[in-house]
C-alpha cells in the first residue's frame, strides 16, 4: 500500500519534532544556514574560478534545481489527488526542494574532475599503506574499495551527518541518497542503475542502515522523492550550459541552432526515430529573436522562450511518469532515472541532444580543459602536501591528536591547519575501534579526515591554500 506517511516522518537522530510541518521547516533552516551550503557559491559548475557573477556556480545551479523540483512535486500532488498526500503536501514539496539544494553539497573543488583527481591520488599513494597493515582480509578489501571511490553523493551524507551535524530528519537525508550502494560494496546487477555509483561511505554505513530500517527502505532501494530531485537536476541542464557558454563567448545563438540541427539528426539516426520537438521549438524561437536583429537582449529572448516551452512539457512528462510507475518508485525499486527511461521519447531525446552538445562543444573547450587541469594540479598538490600526516605511524599521529609534543614540526604544522569540526568527527569515529583491526580502521578514518578537509574547500580557497603552502 502506498502511504507517504510511512516515508515522510519526523524521525531524526536527536530531538525529534512532533509536528511534521515544523520538522521540515526546521530542516529548511538548518540547510540554508549551513556553511556547507554557503560554500556552493564558490564551487564550479562548469567554469572554475570564474569572476563573472552571472556564470552559474553550484549554488545558483542548486537554486534552479530546487525550483524545478518544487514545480514537479506540486504537479504530482495535484495529479494524484490523494487526500492522504494532501495532509502532508507541504512536507512532500519541501523535502523535494531541500534535497535539490543539498544534491551537490558533497562535490569537491573543481567538480567531477576533482573527484577523479582524488581517487587517482588515493589509488597511487594510499592503498599501499592499507596493504602494509595486518587486518581481516574482507575488511581490508572493503576499506580499500571505499577510500579509493570518493564520490560527491556519498560525501553529502557524511557532511550533513558527521561534519556539519545538521541533525536533519531521516526523510530529508534519505532523499539525497541518490545511489543505493556503499562505496565498499559491489554493484548489484538487479539494480544496475541505482547502484552504479557509491551513495555512502563505510563510515556512514550504520547510520544509513538505521534510516533504511526506520523508513522501510529495502537494500539497494531508493527513497521515492529522490526521483523527483534527480529529474529536476536533469531538467536544469536544458539551457544552463548553453547560456553560460554564450556569456563566456564560447558559443553564439547561430552556432547553437546549427548544433541542435546537426545533433537532432544524429539522435534520430541512433534511435531510428523522427523526433523534432526540440528543433521545432528552437527554430521557432530563433526566428522570433532574429526579428530583433540589433537588440542586445536577442539571446535572452530566445533563451526565455525556449526554456518556458521546454520546462512546462518536462514537468508534465516527469509527473506522468512518476504516477505511471508509482508503485515501483514508492518502493524505490524503479531502476532508472525518470528522464532516461524511454529513450524513444522526444523529451528524453531532447536532453540527450543538449547534453551531447555540452560534452562536445563546451566541456572540450580549451579554457574549460585548462581549468580542469589546474584543478587537478591543485588537488593532487594539496594531497601531496598533507601526505606526511597519512604516512606517519599510528603512535605519532595519536601524539598530535592528544596535543602532546610532536617530534616533527612538519606534522605539527600540518595538523594545526585541520578544522576542529573535522577532528571531532575523527575522534568520535576512532574512540571505540575493535582492537583486532584498530590500525587499519584508524588509517581509514584518518584518510577520511584529510579528504574531508580538502574536498570541503571552495575552488578559490583550494588554489590559495596550494599556492601558499607551495610557496608559488
Amino acid at each position: 500500500m502506498i502511504n507517504y506517511s510511512s516515508k515522510i516522518t519526523n524521525h531524526r537522530e536527536l530531538y525529534p519534532i512532533d509536528d511534521i510541518l515544523i520538522s521540515v521547516e526546521s530542516d529548511r533552516g538548518r540547510i540554508i544556514s549551513s556553511a556547507a551550503f554557503r560554500r556552493l557559491q564558490k564551487r564550479t559548475q562548469v567554469f572554475a574560478l570564474e569572476l563573472n557573477a552571472a556564470i552559474r556556480t553550484r549554488l545558483t545551479h542548486s537554486l534552479e534545481v530546487s525550483q524545478n523540483a518544487r514545480y514537479i512535486a506540486k504537479t504530482i500532488i495535484k495529479k494524484l489527488n490523494d487526500p492522504n498526500i494532501k495532509q502532508i503536501d507541504d512536507a512532500f514539496i519541501s523535502i523535494c526542494e531541500m534535497s535539490s539544494l543539498l544534491h551537490d553539497i558533497g562535490n569537491p573543488p573543481f567538480g567531477h574532475f576533482g573527484e577523479m583527481a582524488i581517487n587517482e591520488w588515493i589509488e597511487n599513494n594510499i592503498i599501499k599503506l592499507f596493504d602494509s597493515l595486518e587486518a581481516d582480509n574482507d575488511l581490508k578489501q572493503q576499506l580499500k574499495n571505499d577510500i579509493a571511490n570518493y564520490d560527491g553523493n556519498a560525501q553529502a551524507i557524511r557532511i550533513v551527518h558527521k561534519l556539519q551535524r545538521l541533525n536533519l530528519s531521516y526523510s530529508q537525508i534519505a532523499s539525497i541518497i541518490k545511489y543505493t550502494r556503499g562505496a565498499f560494496e559491489k554493484k548489484d546487477e538487479r539494480y544496475s542503475y541505482l547502484s552504479k555509483k557509491p551513495g555512502y561511505f563505510y563510515s556512514e554505513k550504520d547510520f544509513v542502515q538505521k534510516i533504511q530500517q526506520t523508513l522501510n527502505i529495502k537494500p539497494f532501494h531508493r527513497f521515492p522523492l529522490t526521483y523527483i530531485m534527480e529529474a529536476a537536476d536533469d531538467i536544469s541542464y536544458l539551457n544552463a550550459d548553453l547560456e553560460d557558454a554564450v556569456d563566456k563567448g564560447i558559443l553564439n545563438l547561430d552556432t547553437i541552432v546549427k548544433l541542435i540541427q546537426e545533433e537532432t539528426k544524429v539522435i534520430n539516426q541512433k534511435y531510428n526515430t523522427n523526433n523534432t520537438l526540440l528543433l521545432d521549438i528552437v527554430e521557432k524561437n530563433y526566428e522570433k529573436s532574429k526579428q530583433k536583429q540589433n537588440d542586445p537582449f536577442q539571446f535572452n529572448m530566445f533563451l526565455t522562450l525556449t526554456r518556458a516551452s521546454l520546462i512546462t512539457q518536462f514537468v508534465e512528462y516527469v509527473s506522468q511518469m512518476y504516477i505511471k510507475h508509482h508503485s515501483s518508485i514508492f518502493e524505490g525499486s524503479f531502476n532508472n532515472a525518470i528522464l532516461e527511461f524511454d529513450k524513444q521519447h522526444e523529451l528524453v531525446q531532447a536532453i540527450e541532444i543538449l547534453k551531447n552538445i555540452s560534452y562536445r562543444h563546451i566541456y572540450t573547450n580549451k579554457e574549460v580543459q585548462t581549468l580542469e587541469l589546474k584543478g587537478y594540479a591543485v588537488l593532487q598538490g594539496l594531497l601531496n602536501i598533507y601526505k606526511p600526516l597519512l604516512e606517519s605511524s599510528y603512535d605519532d599521529f595519536n601524539t598530535l591528536v592528544n596535543s602532546e609534543k610532536s617530534k616533527s614540526i612538519i606534522l605539527k604544522n600540518l595538523f594545526a591547519r585541520l578544522p576542529k569540526k573535522h577532528l571531532v568527527a575523527y575522534k568520535t569515529e576512532i574512540q571505540n575501534l575493535n582492537e583486532n583491526n584498530k590500525e587499519i580502521l584508524e588509517l581509514y578514518y584518518r584518510t577520511r579526515l584529510i579528504i574531508d578537509y580538502i574536498t570541503g574547500m571552495t575552488d578559490d580557497f583550494a588554489l590559495y591554500e596550494f599556492q601558499s603552502l607551495s610557496a608559488v
